[in-house]
């Protein structure tokens, strides 16, 4: 089995991303299935066809990509992606999409198929806080994760893939008073544990993971 883990480079005037430190310095295996990274363009557009490029190169049974998320406390898998671009910020090209579907034949939302509430729970079990979440945003993140799902739809219907957003680096709140972060230790372990629910689980837990926001 391979496993594809992406990881982006740093937007919104970051010097680092905690995704791509996560996706560099992950293990070269989990629980027997090899484990290849790579680089993704904070861009609309270039991130998927970065995305598939990789997919087309590695052909991975399973695709996670990774994101930052600054200001959330826990590792979060995603459960769905919407097909709408809306940036509140420029893109590392400068482009700021508002209001725009990212596929006009495409669904209007995707679904992961990977097994969210398997991967907040065996992080939880690893010692890091998770939680399933229910909005990827309207970002380049949500833009990357439907792009996956509609290529899985359209393109690759034996992978599986997701998305997680992870808090930022504790080096990246110094000057960001009470705003949450996790140690790259802490997401690195994190991440082992989520992709190596991905192996064990072809199906999701039936477990309680909803959220109010």
């Amino acid at each position: 089995m391979k496993i594809l883990v992406t990881g982006f480079e740093p937007f919104g005037g970051e010097t680092v991303n905690p995704a791509l430190k996560i996706a560099q310095g992950l293990p070269r295996q989990i629980a027997g299935a090899q484990i290849v990274s790579y680089e993704i363009p904070c861009v609309f557009g270039q991130s998927i066809r970065t995305l598939v490029q990789a997919m087309e190169a590695e052909k991975p049974d399973i695709v996670l990509c990774l994101g930052q998320a600054g200001g959330r406390s826990a590792i979060c898998p995603e459960r769905v992606a919407l097909n709408l671009s809306d940036a509140r910020i420029p893109d590392n090209a400068g482009v700021q999409p508002i209001d725009q579907p990212i596929a006009p034949d495409g669904e209007t939302a995707y679904f992961s198929n990977l097994p969210v509430k398997a991967m907040a729970q065996a992080v939880r079990q690893a010692g890091v806080p998770a939680q399933v979440s229910n909005t990827a945003g309207a970002y380049v993140c949500n833009h990357l994760m439907y792009g996956l799902l509609y290529h899985i739809h359209k393109r690759f219907p034996q992978t599986r893939g997701g998305f997680i957003h992870v808090p930022y680096l504790t080096e990246q709140v110094v000057d960001k008073p009470n705003t949450p972060s996790l140690s790259l230790e802490q997401m690195l372990r994190a991440v082992c544990a989520a992709l190596e629910a991905c192996v064990l689980h072809t199906q999701d837990l039936h477990a309680v993971e909803g959220a109010e926001h």
